[in-house]
Parts: structure tokens; C-alpha cells; sequence
């Protein structure tokens, strides 16, 4: 699919620039360097990455680098001056800092389709790209699902932190759990070469884990291994299999430029029974499965007082129930939420879900939502690929009032992850994003996305009420009040600034003024 931005088509397939309708004339490496910089936006493109994506890793002049850049520039309508498109980073690389659109999908407008509906599936991303599926648990029992879950999500998070790899999420790697599946039927759904999948066998204190390499596009077996040892073992297990899937993947590279630095969330496997037990209900996202898991994660950091990510989930627990107005005790509760995610930083200052759950906590539990958002890009750069910090960071920038900001990150984690069983978070942020933006019809359609799947969401609840009320649809307006107070009936326009963390007195002004429209007592 065609990348938009600014006034500029970048077709990949055509291998065509236009701007302003018309082509644009640019030589082969001029063009390969432009694609690989809109591929990469999220991140800073080092010399070195060019010189390998555009030059096949030969070594040429800065002042040569310097010039098809130049061009570049020239090429879209920026310039070294100005920089809206193309930026330098000093002593570090290059940047596209544009907005950019991919195909029809346009994540700030109204034509907007649902997030991750692509029937053809998404084009496959200028890097190799993999989805690790649910291993099969064949211990025979059925307890012990959690513990295969969790050996695939280490994994993945191991792939993860390896930069050059484009990694999909969790969530919907495990939207095939229980399925019988083609893997180039996968591949196709989201948007990946590779399909990573095997078994775990666990019996007594020994495992065995079997994995298989598949290229999804021809269905060739390119991989397979089986590994046994003890469950002291079981995180060494999993960073080799990480180790011998990036090896096949890209036999040429050598083993010092794969980045292995996967950080060991806790040394004591009980204290990660209990967290992996903790994450399953954290998941689901209701009241009965968040109630079951801040048990868990307690239990966790009981046996391993130093477990980040454990403290980051109990913190994570409280903010949902604020968030959705479930808290019995308001104060006690957000001081201890406040707590939790201050631990978290503490142990976790290289652990991304730690960083990521605990940053968005403390944005709301006390209103520092740059510090949030310091927090949950950290995560970002010690894990590209994982999701929850992409959109969690959009909510953060949307109360901010960074709303195109915002949008990018909801519409960059549903890349990450299309088929996420949590897509219900992914929408209720880009509709609060649309709200804030103005776009009242918008913010209306997203929000009603992530009522079907989560109907008792209170914020999805509140914005299209409130929009619908903003823009002249009083009878809707009211009928969706009636839902919102019967789900929370303590909430008042006065608290609102208590709810929600949002930062720019407009933005409060125009919740709390469609609020009172629908009917919500002052």
C-alpha cells in the first residue's frame, strides 16, 4: 500500500513519488533512502542503517549521504532549513517526522475505518517480521495453560527488544489460541513473513519446549529445534530459542549484533507463576478479573520483593478500577496505586512493562503526565514493539493535548498488534483523541467500537454522550447519560478533573460542558 504524507504519494509497489499529483522524478538510491526513512519513522535512522538498507552495507563519503538526503528533501518540498518532513538528528541520524497515512487509512479522519480492518491483510513491513503463536500445552493439564502462555510471551518480548525485527503483539498472536490454523493464512492476516510456533511439555521440575521457523509466504520449514532442562533453566531455554529464530532469519549477521539483552523479570519461578496467573485476568479488562488479579500480582512481589513488572500490573489494577469508577475507597486506593508504580520504577528502570504500566499510573493517579510520558517512552526505546506502551503513551498525549500525536501512537500499537483481544483500549483512546480534536461524529464512532467490546467501558460511555450532546443529538446524548449513571452514579461534572487526567482547561471546559448537555448533575 501507497505511504501519504503532507502533499506527497510514495508508492512502494510502483516505485513512484508524486507530489501535488504529479511524479517526481528521483534515481533508485534516492528513492530506497526516502522509503527507508518513512518505514522507520518511529525511530532515528543512524548513518549506518543507510548505508546497509540503501548502499548494501558499502561504505561511501558523509558528503554523498549528505546529498541524497538533500535530494530527498528537495524531492517532498522540505528543506535543511525547515525540516517538516525530514529532520536531522545530530550525531545520531536521520528522522521522517511527518504524518503518514498508509493506503486509504487515515487515523484523524472521518472516512477512518476500524482500526486493523484490512481484509487483504497489512503489507509486510520493509524488515523482517514474525508472530510467535500460542504453544501447545501438552502436559495434559489444563492449569497449566498459563505457564505456555507465558513461555511465548517471554519469547516475544525477547524478539522484541531486537530493533531490526518488526515483532507483532501479544494480544493477537493469541487471538489463534485454540485454533487450527494455515500458517501462510496468518502470515497474510497480519502482515508478517515468518510464523514462529511449537509446544511446551512440562512434567514434575522439567520442560521441554519444541519450536518450528515457517516462512508464511511459501510455507517452507526453515527452523526447528527441541530444548529440555530443568525450570531453574527455563529463562536461558527461551533466549536461546530467541537466539536460533534470529539466526535463521538472518543467517548473515553476526551473533555480537543480536541484541539479547532480555531482562530476567524475576529469579524465583513461583513469584512468576503468580504473575503470569495475574496477567491472564489483567488482559480481559472487567471488574471480576481485575478484582482476581491485584491478588496475584501482591503474592507475586510477596515471594520476589524486587519484581517490576509484578508492581507495575497491582498499580495498573488500581488505575483501571479508578478509571472506570469501581473504588470503594478513593484515597486509600490511589495512594496505594501511587506506591505500586513508584516501586515499579525503582526495579524497573530497563523493564518496559514495568516502565510503560506504571508511567501511565502515575499520569493519572497524580496528574504528571509529562513524567508518564518520559516513562512510557523509555519503554518505548527499550522495546519498540511492544503495544501497551504505544497506545497507553497515546492516552497520556491525548490528555496532554497532543492529539495528532496521540492518534499516532493508537493507530502505530494496532500495527503492532491487529488483532488484539484489547483492541477496546486502542479505540476508546482514539475517540477521546477525536473528541479533543473536535471531531464529535468521530470520536461517537471509535467509542461505540470499544463498547462492543467492552460495554461497561465508563470512558467510552462518557465521550459519546458527551458528543453526542455537543453536537445537537440531545435525545441520543441523554439515553447514553442514563448508561453512564447507571454504572457510576457518584460522578459529577465537579469531579471530572478528579476522573481524568486532562491538562488543557478547553479540553476540561468541553467534556464537562457535553457532560451537562447529556444530563450529568454539576
Amino acid at each position: 500500500m501507497p505511504f501519504r504524507f503532507g502533499e506527497c504519494v510514495l508508492d512502494q509497489e510502483r516505485r513512484e513519488l508524486t507530489l501535488r499529483g504529479q511524479v517526481v522524478g528521483v534515481g533508485p538510491q534516492v528513492f530506497d533512502l526516502l522509503l527507508h526513512l518513512v518505514r522507520n519513522h518511529d525511530r532515528v535512522v543512524s548513518k549506518d542503517d543507510l548505508l546497509e538498507a540503501v548502499w548494501n552495507g558499502r561504505i561511501v563519503s558523509e558528503s554523498t549521504i549528505t546529498s541524497h538526503i538533500n535530494a530527498v528533501r528537495k524531492a517532498i518540498g522540505d528543506s535543511g532549513g525547515e525540516q517538516r518532513l525530514v529532520r536531522t538528528v545530530p550525531r545520531k541520524g536521520f528522522r521522517f517526522v511527518g504524518a503518514i497515512e498508509v493506503g486509504a487509512i487515515d487515523i484523524g479522519a472521518a472516512e477512518v475505518g476500524a482500526i486493523g480492518e484490512t481484509p487483504s491483510g497489512p503489507a509486510l513491513p520493509g524488515k523482517p517480521s514474525i508472530t510467535v503463536l500460542p504453544f501447545q500445552n501438552l502436559s495434559g493439564d489444563p492449569e497449566q495453560d498459563y505457564f505456555a502462555d507465558g513461555v511465548v510471551e517471554d519469547i516475544i518480548a525477547a524478539l522484541s527488544r531486537i530493533r531490526w525485527l518488526f515483532v507483532i503483539a501479544r494480544n493477537s498472536s493469541f487471538a489463534y489460541k485454540g485454533r487450527v490454523v494455515d500458517v501462510t493464512d496468518v502470515g497474510r492476516e497480519l502482515g508478517v513473513r515468518y510464523v514462529l510456533e511449537g509446544s511446551v511439555r512440562k512434567a514434575g521440575n522439567r520442560v521441554r519446549i519444541t519450536g518450528q521457523l515457517i516462512d508464511a509466504t511459501s510455507g517452507l520449514h526453515l527452523w526447528a529445534e527441541r530444548f529440555e532442562g530443568m525450570l531453574d533453566d527455563l529463562f536461558e531455554l527461551q533466549d536461546r530459542i530467541a537466539e536460533s529464530v534470529v539466526g535463521a532469519i538472518a543467517p548473515q549477521l553476526e551473533r555480537a549484533e543480536i541484541e539479547r539483552a532480555k531482562r530476567k523479570p524475576t529469579e524465583s519461578l513461583d513469584a512468576y507463576d503468580y504473575y503470569l496467573r495475574g496477567m491472564a485476568k489483567l488482559h480481559s479488562g472487567t471488574r471480576e478479573a481485575i478484582d482476581a488479579a491485584l491478588p496475584l500480582f501482591h503474592k507475586a512481589t510477596d515471594l520476589d520483593p524486587e519484581f517490576a513488572s509484578a508492581y507495575g500490573g497491582a498499580a495498573w489494577c488500581h488505575l483501571w478500577r479508578k478509571v472506570n469508577g469501581w473504588m470503594t475507597d478513593c484515597p486509600r486506593e490511589i495512594a496505594e496505586g501511587v506506591r505500586l508504580a513508584r516501586l515499579a520504577v525503582e526495579f524497573g528502570r530497563d523493564d518496559a512493562v514495568a516502565l510503560t504500566r506504571a508511567g501511565h499510573a502515575l499520569g493519572h493517579f497524580v496528574g504528571d503526565l509529562d513524567g508518564g510520558i518520559a516513562l512510557i517512552d523509555r519503554a518505548v526505546l527499550l522495546n519498540p514493539n511492544f503495544a501497551p506502551a504505544w497506545f497507553l503513551g497515546g492516552y497520556l498525549r491525548a490528555f496532554r493535548g497532543e492529539t495528532e500525536s496521540a492518534s499516532e501512537h493508537f493507530a502505530h500499537a494496532a500495527r503492532l498488534s491487529p488483532l488484539d483481544p484489547e483492541m477496546f483500549r486502542m479505540q476508546a483512546g482514539t475517540a477521546l483523541a477525536h473528541f479533543f480534536a473536535g471531531r464529535y461524529d468521530c470520536a461517537v464512532a471509535w467509542a461505540d467500537k470499544a463498547l462492543g467490546n467492552l460495554p461497561s467501558l465508563l470512558v467510552a460511555i462518557a465521550l459519546t454522550a458527551a458528543s453526542h450532546a455537543l453536537a445537537g443529538r440531545t435525545e441520543d446524548a441523554r439515553q447514553t447519560m442514563r448508561q453512564l449513571r447507571a454504572l457510576d452514579p457518584s460522578l459529577r461534572v465537579s469531579t471530572l478533573r478528579e476522573w481524568l487526567p486532562i491538562h488543557r482547561p478547553e479540553d476540561l471546559t468541553r467534556f464537562a460542558e457535553g457532560l451537562r448537555l447529556a444530563g450529568l448533575p454539576e
